[in-house]
């Protein structure tokens, strides 16, 4: 379920909520410009505004908000609007894009899969600055690791580009994380295609309403990012240049497809879902059938074995020599008849 870390009801605007299984932050900066590359973890917050060099693109990445002193330092440090850094903070929001005076927000939500095979997700926040780039994380890991090599190697543009593009290469990434997902949870549900028809088992209902959920969760991180995106191709940001816009219409297209392909992979789960139940209803029916016809098979026999069963002492058949054999000829043949009766009907062998 939907839970958002928002602070008490009264609180002043810019309250920072700092749960406390929220890991220790975790800085690290590249800078990067089209004659080089230097990367360096920073231990100390201060250090942070040493952290640019003239003429290059500096990228600096915090994963885990667990000190909250950290967390305002770095807000003061790069003269952050505190509504600014609650976005940020007190995750999650809904995904969007902010314009403040000299830097741009934009929130989206990244996907991945953990080791136990769940869905891992968690907000990022882009402060797009002049000459810089800040992402801020959650938890510790993430799915950026093609554009840091990007980066490293100098292999495309992007070191010719500005901070606008670094921000695009990274919300690119993240929305393109959803299409692994989205690929398995597609061929789980070929899988399970022939077994909901087949053999239809609690646990087969269980896989689909696990499914389910992890789409309702994708739809609704994917979503509204649509917008957020859109904002950034449509937006007057003099942060954004024309032609990165070009790129972002690319990732608003990608973001569109996703949200289309999760919403119909969440309308497959609920045809299967509805298929499970009407196979269920059908192996019922087929049971009840069955139970149907041998009581209806018994109950002729039931009526002469009760009128022979009866205690009355004036039974003339009682004392027939033949008597025995014949009533039980006279329950098979109806039986007989009864069986032969359903078999044309086509109640029997369909």
């Amino acid at each position: 379920m939907f839970k958002k870390r928002h602070p008490k009801v009264g609180s002043r605007p810019g309250t920072l909520v700092i749960p406390k299984q929220s890991p220790e932050p975790r800085i690290h900066a590249i800078r990067y410009s089209p004659d080089g590359v230097t990367e360096e973890d920073i231990t100390d917050v201060e250090r942070m505004s040493q952290a640019f060099d003239e003429g290059a693109v500096t990228w600096i990445d915090v994963q885990g908000f667990g000190d909250r002193s950290i967390m305002k330092r770095i807000g003061e440090i790069f003269q952050m609007h505190p509504l600014l850094l609650e976005d940020v903070v007190n995750v999650p929001q809904r995904p969007k894009t902010e314009s403040y005076t000299d830097q741009l927000l934009f929130l989206v939500r990244m996907v991945r899969r953990t080791d136990d095979d769940e869905l891992d997700m968690e907000q990022v926040s882009m402060v797009l600055g002049k000459t810089y780039v800040l992402t801020f994380q959650e938890r510790y890991g993430d799915v950026l690791d093609p554009v840091r090599r990007r980066i490293r190697s100098g292999k495309g543009v992007i070191r010719t580009h500005g901070p606008d593009y670094l921000a695009y290469a990274i919300a690119d990434t993240i929305i393109d994380g959803y299409y692994p997902i989205l690929e398995a949870i597609g061929d789980r549900l070929e899988d399970l295609e022939e077994d909901v028809v087949m053999n239809p088992t609690p646990e087969l209902l269980r896989q689909l309403n696990q499914i389910k959920n992890r789409l309702v969760n994708l739809r609704r991180g994917v979503w509204p990012q649509r917008e957020a995106i859109n904002a950034l191709v449509r937006g007057d940001f003099d942060a954004i240049s024309d032609e990165v816009r070009i790129y972002l219409r690319d990732t608003h297209d990608h973001c569109v497809q996703t949200s289309e392909v999760a919403e119909m992979y969440r309308e497959m789960v609920t045809g299967l879902m509805s298929t499970y139940l009407s196979s269920i209803a059908n192996r019922t029916n087929e049971v009840m059938k069955v139970l149907t016809i041998m009581a209806s098979i018994f109950i002729p026999l039931t009526f002469l074995a009760g009128i022979y069963g009866m205690n009355f002492e004036h039974m003339p058949e009682l004392h027939m020599r033949w008597a025995y054999p014949a009533v039980w000829l006279t329950m098979l043949g109806t039986a007989g008849g009864m069986l032969i009766f359903f078999w044309r009907k086509g109640w029997l062998g369909r």
